[in-house]
């Protein structure tokens, strides 16, 4: 079973993914605002984790530099997901150490296609 972390701000975003993406494959963690979903992302060193860039407490390019800068959670797939679609907003997710940008509002198939695109990529845990 993979782990995968959710980490958004709005409960319905949150809701939406955990219902697209629930099964006996993953195990999912959520949560609410930067700081939690960096202290999660550190517990459970998730396979996959969905981070929205405009958080409370530290901002989703925030976390995503603190995780791809540290050893421990290096190896962690982030997805960045942000209503900003612009060529200049995905940059700073690139540069942040994001491997992936997904923009809302998403279509629960494409969520699931991207999932599955990422995670055949990464060696299971």
């Amino acid at each position: 079973m993979r782990k995968l972390l959710i980490a958004d701000d709005e409960p319905g975003i949150r809701r939406l993914v955990r219902m697209t993406l629930e099964s006996e494959d993953y195990d999912i963690v959520e949560a609410a605002d930067g700081a939690e979903a960096l202290a999660r992302a550190r517990e459970h060193k998730p396979a996959l984790m969905f981070l929205d860039v405009m958080m409370p407490e530290m901002s989703g390019v925030e976390v995503c530099s603190a995780l791809k800068s540290d050893p421990e959670t290096a190896h962690i797939t982030i997805i960045m997901l942000s209503a900003k679609a612009q060529d200049g907003d995905r940059a700073v997710g690139r540069e942040a150490g994001a491997d992936d940008y997904f923009t809302k509002p998403f279509s629960p198939i494409a969520l699931l296609t991207k999932v599955d695109e990422v995670l055949e990529q990464v060696k299971p845990s």
